[in-house]
């Protein structure tokens, strides 16, 4: 696939998805959210490979499809502490039986990792990031280790005893329990990076997942079926449905997808930065 036809049908399908999307009466965004994200993503890879001459899709056509399976069942542990905690809800689940309604949000689902991890590839071509290279290190240690692996297991248990007090921690629990078993098992692990002062994916994946959490909240404004939130304490300043301090919780969710990668699939693909 040349830069010119990645970039373009990325932009057709994006182009076309959105205005859809946004003027079509009744139920439309079930059968045109992944469409839609499909461009996105598509797009912005094509920027990544403008910019860098490389990116995740012609880097590996094969190994960056698989990131839409492996995404379906991170995302559904993600709804699976929601159904605890409470804090979204889908509007419009009722027009659809539960094959459909699994259907339709598994195909949704798909697109979270692939674009986010697209995005923070084309965060680190920007010449800022650089200055992320050279920071504090993070000694690797069976002691740093086991302290965020306790940290992550007291966190997800107050989580799950106490959400309407505790829910924010659905954002750092899960970072905190894989990224230790990530390092224990030998695979593919921030901390690695850390260690040598090395803050780059960090930057690049927690401003990748915020730039795509502000595009899933703003094409989810208009849409329907949508999603809308109940967050105790911070449901005020509303950025279209998302309070706004409701962003902060997409800073750790791009590390979370990266290590779930890493722990369920050893040939997850690298950021390269």
């Amino acid at each position: 696939m040349t830069k010119r036809w990645h970039g373009m049908i990325g932009g057709l399908l994006l182009g076309v998805s959105w205005l859809l999307n946004w003027l079509l009466p009744g139920p439309r965004t079930h059968v045109l959210f992944f469409p839609l994200w499909l461009g996105y993503i598509l797009v912005v890879d094509a920027l990544v490979l403008r910019r860098t001459g490389s990116s995740p899709l012609t880097r590996s056509p094969r190994d960056f499809a698989m990131l839409f399976v492996i995404s379906v069942p991170v995302w559904w542990l993600f709804e699976a502490i929601n159904w605890r905690t409470g804090n979204w809800r889908y509007l419009g689940r009722e027009l659809f039986s539960d094959l459909e309604y699994g259907f339709f949000a598994s195909l949704g689902f798909s697109t979270v990792m692939p674009a986010v991890f697209v995005t923070a590839e084309l965060v680190g071509s920007l010449g800022w990031l650089g200055r992320f290279a050279h920071g504090p290190r993070v000694p690797v240690t069976s002691r740093v280790c086991a302290g965020l692996f306790l940290a992550g297991c007291a966190m997800l248990s107050l989580l799950l005893v106490l959400p309407r007090y505790f829910y924010p921690f659905m954002w750092i629990s899960v970072l905190c329990l894989v990224e230790p078993l990530n390092v224990w098992l030998g695979k593919r692990s921030i901390l690695t990076r850390l260690q040598h002062g090395d803050w780059r994916p960090v930057t690049a994946l927690g401003t990748g997942a915020l730039t795509c959490g502000f595009f899933w909240e703003m094409w989810n404004y208009f849409s329907y079926p949508k999603w809308v939130y109940h967050l105790p304490g911070v449901g005020f300043w509303p950025l279209f449905e998302m309070p706004f301090l409701g962003y902060l919780g997409y800073l750790p969710f791009g590390l979370e997808l990266y290590v779930l990668a890493h722990l369920v699939w050893r040939r997850a693909p690298e950021l390269w930065i």
